[in-house]
C-alpha cells in the first residue's frame, strides 16, 4: 500500500475512473459495498483518492460492474504506479497536511496560476527570500525544518521548470516595498523577477501601488491548478488567514475563482512592463 503522503494524480485518475464505471454501470455505493463486503464508506474512500488502491478490491469492482477485460486491463495495470507516493513523501514532516494534497495535484499541473495579495508568490521566491520569510512565519521551529522547507520549495520549481508547465502570477507592488530579508534579499528576487519576461513558460503581473481596486481585492493567496487529465477539474487553493485551506473542486466555484482573477489580470500592466520600484531601488528601473 501507498505510504501516506497525499494522492498523486495517477491515483486520482484511476480513483475516478471506478466512480464513472461504477455510475455508468447503475451501481450504488451500497451494491458495490456489498460486493466488496465493505461498508459504503470504503467505496467512497476508493472512489476519492484517500485510501490505497488494493488489487483486490479493485478487480471485485470492475467484475460487478460489468467491466470486460480489455477495458479494465489498463486500470489494473495502472495500480503499481498509482500506489506509490509521490516524490515529495521525502519532506512530509515539514509540509502542512494540505499541502500534500495540494503538491499532489501541482506536481503534474500543466497550468498554474497565482495570486498572493502581500509578498512574492511562492513558485516565484528565491531560496534566500523563502528562507527569510519562513523565519518570520515559523518562528517557533528549528532552523533545520525551515531549510527542508526551502529546499522542497527549489524541488517543486525545479520540477515545474523542467516539465514546462506554464506559471502566471498576479502580486501587488506592495510586495516589493515589504522588505523581506535584507536589500540584497530583495534585490536578488527582484532580479529573478525582472528575468521572468525572457522565460518562455512564465508571465509576471505585479499592481501599481495606486491602481484602483480590483476583483482579487482583499482576497488571500488563490492557487488554479489544471491537469491534463479528463478525470481530474481544475483545482482552486484559497489559503484562509489563521491557516487554513480550501481546495475548491466544484467547478462553478472553480470558474467564479477564475473569473475573478481573469479580470485582474486584465485590468493589471502588460506582462512585462517594468517593475514599479521597490525601497530596494527608489529609482526607475
Amino acid at each position: 500500500m501507498r505510504p501516506r503522503s497525499g494522492p498523486t494524480v495517477e491515483h486520482r485518475v484511476l480513483a475516478a475512473r471506478l466512480r464513472l464505471l461504477r455510475e455508468r454501470a447503475g451501481v450504488s455505493l451500497q451494491a458495490a459495498a456489498v460486493a466488496l463486503g465493505a461498508h459504503p464508506a470504503t467505496v467512497r474512500r476508493i472512489e476519492r483518492a484517500e485510501t490505497g488502491l488494493d488489487a483486490h478490491q479493485v478487480r471485485v469492482l470492475l467484475e460487478r460492474y460489468g467491466v470486460s477485460d480489455a477495458e479494465g486491463e489498463p486500470i489494473m495495470a495502472g495500480l503499481a504506479a498509482a500506489n506509490l507516493p509521490g516524490w515529495w513523501h521525502g519532506w512530509r514532516d515539514t509540509m502542512l497536511p494540505w499541502q500534500q494534497e495540494v503538491i499532489g495535484i501541482e506536481s503534474s499541473a500543466r497550468l498554474i496560476r497565482a495570486w498572493h495579495p502581500a509578498v512574492v508568490p511562492e513558485l516565484l521566491r528565491t531560496p534566500a527570500y523563502e528562507a527569510a520569510l519562513c523565519h518570520a512565519l515559523f518562528p517557533a521551529e528549528s532552523g533545520a525544518w525551515r531549510d527542508r522547507r526551502v529546499e522542497l520549495l527549489g524541488e517543486r520549481q525545479r520540477r515545474l521548470e523542467e516539465r514546462g508547465a506554464a506559471l502566471w502570477a498576479l502580486f501587488p507592488a506592495a510586495a516589493l516595498h515589504t522588505r523581506v530579508g535584507g536589500p540584497g534579499v530583495m534585490a536578488e528576487q527582484r532580479a529573478l523577477l525582472e528575468e521572468a519576461v525572457d522565460r518562455r513558460h512564465l508571465t509576471v503581473q505585479v499592481v501599481p501601488l495606486d491602481h484602483p481596486p480590483h476583483p482579487m481585492t482583499g482576497v488571500p493567496p488563490l492557487h488554479l491548478l489544471r491537469v491534463q487529465a479528463p478525470e481530474i477539474g481544475d483545482r482552486a487553493v484559497l489559503e484562509i488567514p489563521g491557516s487554513r485551506v480550501d481546495i475548491i473542486d466544484e467547478p462553478a466555484a472553480v470558474m467564479d475563482c477564475r473569473i475573478r482573477l481573469d479580470a485582474a489580470c486584465a485590468s493589471a500592466p502588460h506582462p512585462g512592463t517594468p517593475l514599479p520600484a521597490g525601497r530596494e531601488n527608489p529609482g526607475n528601473l
